[in-house]
């Protein structure tokens, strides 16, 4: 097998990543945008010892589980792989994956696995979208691009894989009609303006992002505007066109980004028009989100995840709670009615001072918000736990790396009698399961939630209990 090589393949199983897997010669290939069943012609773009990859150039038999998908942009976006996948079988290839992961990382044959948790909505769900600027619009092939766009000019989202690309979105089935509106408003504004895009090679340009928040719960809308430099006059003429469009907008920031790093985070922020944040609900509490902070995406899906969190738990009104990587304090918030405290841990500042907002806005007092890293706040010295007392619970809601293992064994030092685990990276999780359960724990059971429909992405949430001895 060399690069270059045509082959026909039957797919086998999926990747946590959505790329089916064939296999030839004893050799496993991925095949990118294929599914369980399909039998393609491929084109070996990249070979290595033990593994290949390939380019599917067609599809000579197809799964009875593909769909039309209502979004043109689903052969090149990258972000729905799934969408002309019917749900029912998205469903069950999340389910599948877990199990696997879970099995071949993490060793676990036997844990209670529950049926997968679907999503309320399968379309408009996400109640936040953020858009690139590019002068390096995105083009398939000469053959199918129209050439009505210029070139150099585009709002919307990365290419997989590359950071200088951005495919041009006119419309995006996860956000909502009204969401899609503002994008084009701004789209044809900034073009417009005859102030230039950000140019990813010079770093270059003023327009740079535009993120879209709603909330799901409370019908609040924000628009923000990311770019390199504050320019008032402009800035005016757009936020003027915006409200006269769009008069139910309860907040539009420009958030200024001199520094030429990826994210889309500002190092200051105008306010435009409105309040500085937005509001939105999940179950009875009411939560401020600014134009930079973590808000789960799914919104009605993030209240059924609460509550699978609130279940594995088993809390109690004597219960000491902490909250690991507490974020705004969402989980805390939520659940301080069902315990006697809740402590949680934030490494990041700002999100600590929201927790503290959020807490007076839904008239929480019993809980406590730390700032600190998770392996430094329990040490010896550091006072946590003589001041606030052995948890009863511990809950950990770590970013997508997983927990550092210096961490985890802080963690299980505090011998809390349940650890409830929510994850957004089945592989990550199982590895940390491991490590927690080689610490003195038992994995008792795991409930996979789908958050983002057409996405490969699944959140899960893992009970785990201390073995007795």
């Amino acid at each position: 097998m060399k690069r270059g090589d045509i082959l026909h393949l039957k797919i086998e199983s999926v990747t946590y990543g959505s790329e089916g897997i064939a296999r030839e010669n004893g050799r496993v290939i991925f095949v990118d945008h294929t599914l369980p069943g399909e039998e393609v012609e491929v084109s070996i773009v990249k070979k290595r010892k033990d593994y290949a990859i390939a380019r599917k150039i067609a599809i000579h038999k197809t799964s009875k589980q593909r769909i039309d998908a209502p979004c043109t942009h689903i052969v090149v976006c990258g972000g729905c792989k799934w969408q002309d996948v019917n749900y029912s079988y998205q469903l069950e290839l999340k389910q599948q994956i877990v199990t696997e992961v879970l099995q071949r990382t993490g060793g676990f044959n036997e844990v209670l696995i529950h049926p997968i948790k679907p999503s309320p909505e399968i379309f408009f769900y996400r109640n936040k979208m953020e858009f690139s600027f590019s002068s390096y619009r995105w083009i398939l092939s000469e053959e199918t691009d129209p050439l009505l766009k210029p070139r150099d000019y585009s709002l919307g989202l990365h290419i997989p894989g590359r950071y200088d690309k951005v495919l041009d979105i006119d419309e995006c089935w996860l956000q909502s009609e009204f969401a899609n509106r503002v994008l084009k408003l701004v789209k044809e504004f900034a073009k417009n303006s005859g102030l230039p895009v950000w140019d990813t090679k010079s770093h270059s340009g003023f327009w740079r992002y535009l993120i879209l928040r709603e909330g799901k719960n409370t019908g609040q809308k924000m628009v923000n505007i990311v770019t390199r430099e504050y320019h008032p006059e402009v800035m005016e003429k757009l936020t003027s066109m915006l409200v006269h469009d769009f008069p139910d907008l309860n907040s539009i920031v420009n958030n200024v980004k001199e520094s030429t790093g990826g994210s889309a985070f500002g190092e200051k922020e105008f306010l435009l028009a409105g309040r500085q944040i937005i509001e939105d609900k999940i179950g009875d509490c009411l939560f401020e989100i600014s134009a930079n902070s973590f808000f789960q995406t799914n919104t009605k899906q993030a209240e059924n995840l609460f509550q699978i969190i609130q279940d594995f738990a088993k809390l109690s009104k004597h219960s000491v709670v902490y909250d690991l990587y507490a974020g705004t304090g969402t989980i805390s918030i939520f659940l301080a009615s069902q315990v006697k405290k809740m402590i949680g841990v934030e490494v990041i500042e700002s999100a600590v001072l929201n927790a503290k907002e959020n807490a007076l806005k839904n008239n929480v007092s019993n809980c406590y918000f730390i700032l600190g890293d998770v392996k430094d706040v329990f040490c010896n010295s550091s006072g946590t736990l003589s001041k606030y007392g052995s948890p009863d619970v511990v809950i950990i809601d770590p970013p997508r790396a997983g927990i550092h293992p210096k961490s985890i064994s802080a963690i299980s030092s505090l011998s809390p009698p349940r650890i409830v685990y929510v994850s957004c990276n089945p592989t990550t999780f199982a590895r940390d399961a491991r490590l927690l359960c080689d610490s003195g724990y038992s994995l008792k059971q795991v409930q996979p939630v789908d958050m983002f429909p057409h996405t490969y992405h699944i959140e899960l949430v893992g009970q785990f209990e201390l073995k007795q001895t």
